[in-house]
């Protein structure tokens, strides 16, 4: 697994988390609303099935089958993860997070800005 984490400082941590959540959520629910691509890629976006879980301080968005995105809140920080199977799949998580990260954080000019993924056997992953 590729891996890629950044630290967002921001107030409202918790916040985010919950909507990320709520937002994957929605996405997976045949409620009216459809998961979109964010990005380009040669995978179907349709073979995509998010799923999420949260608390006030962490969460999971699972996007099956291409990985998933954790999520730590703490008063001054919203750490994010991803996690997935290959390059193209991570570029296309962290492009779906980042997208919803600044939709979301607009007010605030939330900056999401994410590091070189971390290869297996690199010794960078945990």
């Amino acid at each position: 697994m590729l891996t890629a984490e950044t630290q967002i400082p921001t107030d409202l941590a918790s916040r985010y988390l919950t909507q990320l959540c709520r937002h994957a959520t929605a996405m997976a629910s045949t409620a009216g609303h459809r998961f979109r691509p964010h990005a380009g890629g040669d995978t179907p976006i349709r073979d995509v099935h998010p799923s999420a879980e949260a608390s006030a301080t962490s969460g999971v968005i699972r996007f099956g089958p291409w990985g998933r995105c954790t999520l730590e809140a703490t008063a001054t920080t919203l750490t994010v993860r991803v996690e997935a199977v290959d390059q193209e799949k991570l570029s296309r998580i962290q492009d779906i997070i980042t997208h919803d990260l600044h939709r979301f954080g607009g007010r605030e000019h939330l900056t999401v800005t994410w590091p070189e993924p971390a290869a297996p056997g690199t010794g960078a992953e945990a």
